[in-house]
């Protein structure tokens, strides 16, 4: 490669005999001796520089020619030297978003239960209040017996809220009851008078007075007092009948009649027949 840069060299100077001025420009040209680098990486020295106005500039077609002895570097060269100037690239640190430097927190405002539909303590889902669970004791079953009584007599435990249906081999069937409210409650001896199925309900004039409130007259079904079965007791007022209120069993909350499950009422109902001695202790 050096010796091809030398013959170009040479050839070049050889043209200048061709030139009118030649011998006295080329101690312009060429004072400081102008050096290829083989690297092509590494930047040239920069030729010391000559100003000539432009009538006295020699006209030397550009080129090769031109770079080695013009007094300004060629296109390409200009070029390479702008992209070496340009700044380096620095990389900038990532900035996090403010957004995602502090987390938002919410405040969720406590609410009482009913907006939040839940039941207030005593309270349905339905805004009625919330009834006792049906105690088991007072469920129907089979007991034994060792009273006096004789098979099929009724036997009402008031103080204990049962009924006892009296059988043989000493047993006997109990049900739970609901009973008189104090001042209501009552004992002796009656017999079955009558059997109704979904009773009407017709209130005494002494409940009227003390509930005015109450309807005069109701049809038999399931929203009646009544319930689904009734058995008259003599000629009084009292009966042994169903309720439409299964959490009132085992308290006192009657006027004196004897209150029953639906279901159990049935039961008893199917069993006993008109003239049953019912004993109310």
């Amino acid at each position: 490669m050096k010796r091809m840069y030398l013959a170009l060299l040479a050839g070049a100077c050889s043209l200048s005999l061709g030139f009118p001025h030649a011998a006295a420009n080329e101690a312009e040209f060429v004072t400081d001796p102008v050096v290829i680098h083989p690297d092509q990486s590494a930047t040239p020295p920069s030729p010391a520089p000559v100003h000539l106005a432009s009538a006295d500039r020699p006209d030397l077609g550009g080129g090769f020619i031109e770079f080695l002895f013009g007094d300004r570097p060629g296109q390409d060269y200009q070029q390479g030297q702008a992209y070496r100037q340009q700044p380096a690239y620095q990389p900038q640190a990532y900035q996090r978003p403010p957004s995602y430097q502090q987390p938002m927190v919410y405040q969720v405002p406590m609410m009482p239960p009913q907006a939040m539909g839940q039941p207030a303590m005593g309270q349905s889902m339905m805004g009625e209040p919330v009834r006792p669970a049906f105690d088991p004791k007072y469920e129907k079953q089979l007991v034994d017996y060792d009273g006096k009584e004789h098979a099929g007599t009724i036997i009402i435990d008031t103080p204990n809220k049962f009924l006892y249906l009296v059988e043989s081999n000493g047993k006997a069937l109990r049900y739970g009851i609901g009973v008189g409210r104090p001042g209501f409650t009552w004992s002796g001896v009656k017999t079955i008078s009558a059997k109704k199925e979904w009773p009407d309900w017709t209130p005494p004039a002494e409940m009227l007075l003390r509930r005015p409130d109450l309807p005069r007259h109701m049809e038999g079904g399931p929203q009646n007092p009544l319930g689904a079965r009734a058995m008259y007791l003599g000629s009084t007022l009292y009966r042994i009948h169903g309720s439409n209120e299964p959490w009132t069993i085992g308290t006192n909350v009657s006027s004196g009649c004897i209150r029953m499950r639906n279901e159990d009422v049935i039961d008893l109902y199917g069993r006993v027949n008109v003239g049953t001695k019912v004993v109310v202790i």
